[in-house]
């Protein structure tokens, strides 16, 4: 459909209307805007709103959920704020749904399964762990998974997310014994320096907020390392028959 302003070519518009707008963000841009002052999703694209239609004034861009730094692929911003209250209902009643493809150290122990947890998140050093049910702060953390492909030590693994905790699929791999590929934070031991985290949001579903049509929005991981240690069809496959 397009892509964002000349500054920023690498952001392709996968959907729009009036009410919403799908985009693929790139890797290493935030999702909105942090004390770091760096470039961040919200921003850059309220800035092309303004630019694309000539708008005056504010321009209403809302935030449904959000995607780590390090992470790239299929992300749902609302036009109005009518789209963001009923999209964020959609979120919160878990009927918008979140589909990832990952690359992970090893293969986990069932070809596919369910992972549930506890997570505490510790806001001085943004970071999380697992920690026994019923810790104060902390939530539960559901994730359904399947493997995909194994190759050269890694698998490439399909993750839907039923809750949306911070770091929660870095944390609950990691925690399988599995941390994924690139991940610093996470996976010390098995990753070096400078490695970008293989995990890719590759489909996000939910009802249209006015039509209530299905709307799915996808995007499939660029075509590097590790993600080309695997067959990306295999992944368009699991997309399109994803129900």
């Amino acid at each position: 459909m397009g892509h964002i302003t000349d500054r920023y070519p690498d952001i392709p518009i996968l959907y729009e209307d009036n009410h919403v707008l799908g985009v693929s963000k790139p890797v290493n841009i935030l999702s909105q805007e942090d004390s770091s002052g760096d470039p961040d999703m919200l921003t850059i694209l309220k800035e092309d709103i303004k630019v694309r239609y000539n708008k005056p004034g504010n321009v209403y861009l809302g935030l449904v959920h959000r995607l780590d730094r390090p992470v790239g692929g299929a992300m749902v911003f609302a036009k109005t704020s009518k789209a963001a209250s009923r999209l964020s209902e959609a979120v919160r009643s878990r009927n918008f749904r979140k589909l990832y493809v990952a690359v992970v150290h090893g293969r986990p122990k069932q070809p596919s399964g369910r992972l549930v947890d506890t997570l505490y998140k510790d806001s001085r050093s943004n970071t999380v762990r697992v920690v026994p049910k019923g810790t104060e702060g902390a939530k539960e953390a559901i994730l359904d998974y399947s493997v995909l492909e194994t190759s050269g030590g890694m698998s490439l693994v399909l993750v839907e997310l039923h809750t949306g905790r911070p770091h929660q699929i870095r944390v609950q791999f990691s925690h399988a014994g599995c941390p994924l590929y690139g991940d610093q934070r996470y996976g010390k031991g098995f990753n070096k320096a400078g490695q970008q985290i293989a995990l890719w949001s590759v489909l996000v579903g939910f009802p249209h907020p006015v039509t209530k049509e299905e709307i799915r929005i996808e995007a499939v991981p660029p075509d590097a390392y590790p993600w080309n240690q695997f067959h990306q069809d295999r992944i368009l496959e699991e997309i399109k028959n994803y129900p």
